[in-house]
Order: structure tokens, then C-alpha cells, then sequence
């Protein structure tokens, strides 16, 4: 693993967003799956009131699909790569910029001819996972770049051992940036958790504001720091409770106190 100094103490004045699979999730063989820690809602709830509602999911996961597994939060979100938001008052943006309908037909025939292969549609495009056979990464690569070779208006992302098909000008940095020209995260310092390609965006955006970018996992990455993997950011989020409750603690008048 490439040596990167650990992430320091979230502050109270944080803006806390997460990456969902391979970050707060361990990954596995298909998106549908994975196995939700138990501890996971609480954390982000108690998260959430700790930061004055500055917690956000940034996946490549439909939104929909985050809430249902982190029922019964609706966190503030941005789903497929950025290609949807939902805002912390709960509004949602973010359109597809035509229908892709004959690409996720085609994905679907290439996955029949090769049963490895696991399509995932979204609202906002699709993604093509190889990794139950990673010797169809070429074979993915040259189908999508070739359907995509007529439909400048979306592009090919690249992930860990999957190929996703998203809208042109969509990505998480962008997706971070917008939260934080808004409240509550507006006027706070980001901090990005993530494990992919995909999340090098985030990194990006979030190190442009002077920001944390914390990679997950082994792997170059642009992030100033890293942690181990899903059981590391476990221990780092639930010490980042118990120093965020003692600061809340120590901001009350005396007289609060019990």
C-alpha cells in the first residue's frame, strides 16, 4: 500500500461525504449482494446530528437504492456518479440526457453470452460488472466504447472491475461541490471518503477547497490520506463520534450541563 499519513480528527465544523460500496460496504460480487453493517445507521444518524446535518452519500448508486439500504435515513445524496443530487432539504435534481435504452439492451445480450457479467441499469445510465471474471475487462471496454461511439452526450467511467456509462459532465467532484455551496455544508471543511477511480474527482474537489481527501484501500490516488479499508473507516468514524460528542460537550453553557 502506498504509505499516506492517516486522516486527522473530524472537526465540528466538518462536512462529512461517503462513498457507499468498498468505503462504508465492503464490496462483493454483484451490487445487490453486499452485506450492510449492522452498526452502519446508527453511526450515520449520530453522525448526522453531530454535524449539524453535514453528512452526505456520494455513490455510484442509484438513490433509491441508497435509501433502501439505509432505511429508515434519507441522507442528503448524490447518486450515479453525480448524475442525480438530492439536496439536505430533500430536492432532487438531475436528468438523463436521452434514453440509453439500446445500450442496456445490448450490456444485457453481452452479459447472456457471458453469464459473469452482471448489468446494473440506473436511473441515469448503466454499469457493466466483469468481476466475477476480470479476463472480460477488454471485451467490456471495446463494446462500450464502441456504443458510445455515436452518443457524445454521455461518457465511460471507469471503476474496480466495472465500466459505467453516465451523463456528459457529471462526476462526484461536481456533485461535492454543489453541497457545498449550500447549507449546512456550505462554510464547513470537506472531508471525502473513498475507495475508487470513480472517487478521484471527489478527492480533487475537496483538496480544491482545502479539504481531506481520505483514499480507502491500497492504490495510487491523488487523496492526502488514507485508511486500510471498511473496518479502518469503522474505527475512524467511531472515533470521530466520541471526540465530536466531547467538543459538543465542552461548547455548552455550564449551566446545560448536568
Amino acid at each position: 500500500m502506498t504509505a499516506s499519513p492517516l486522516p486527522p480528527h473530524l472537526p465540528n465544523d466538518g462536512a462529512l461525504f461517503l462513498d457507499f460500496d468498498g468505503t462504508l460496504v465492503p464490496i462483493a460480487s454483484t451490487p445487490d449482494s453486499i452485506a450492510v453493517p449492522a452498526q452502519l445507521v446508527a453511526l450515520l444518524r449520530e453522525l448526522q446530528a453531530l454535524l449539524g446535518g453535514a453528512v452526505a452519500i456520494i455513490s455510484g448508486r442509484d438513490i433509491a437504492s441508497l435509501d433502501n439500504y439505509l432505511q429508515p435515513l434519507q441522507l442528503p445524496c448524490a447518486g450515479a456518479h453525480g448524475a442525480q443530487r438530492r439536496d439536505a432539504r430533500g430536492q432532487q435534481c438531475g436528468d438523463a440526457p436521452g434514453d440509453i435504452s439500446a445500450v442496456i439492451e445490448a450490456c444485457e445480450q453481452l452479459a447472456q453470452a457471458h453469464p459473469a457479467l452482471h448489468v446494473e441499469p440506473k436511473q441515469s445510465g448503466v454499469a457493466l460488472h466483469y468481476r466475477r471474471d476480470p479476463s472480460l475487462e477488454d471485451l467490456c471496454l471495446r463494446s462500450l466504447q464502441a456504443m458510445l461511439a455515436h452518443r457524445p452526450q454521455w461518457i465511460l467511467l471507469r471503476g474496480k472491475r466495472v465500466l459505467e456509462i453516465l451523463p456528459l459532465g457529471k462526476s462526484k467532484g461536481r456533485a461535492i461541490q454543489a453541497f457545498m455551496q449550500e447549507p449546512p455544508f456550505a462554510g464547513r471543511t470537506s472531508f471525502f471518503l473513498g475507495d475508487d477511480i470513480s472517487d478521484e474527482s471527489g478527492f480533487a474537489a475537496v483538496l480544491a477547497q482545502r479539504g481531506v481527501a481520505i483514499k480507502v484501500g491500497s492504490g495510487a490516488s491523488g487523496a492526502s490520506h488514507r485508511l486500510e479499508g471498511v473496518n479502518a473507516v469503522y474505527h475512524w468514524l467511531q472515533a470521530a463520534c466520541t471526540q465530536l460528542r466531547m467538543l459538543n460537550s465542552l461548547r455548552q453553557p455550564a449551566e446545560a450541563r448536568p
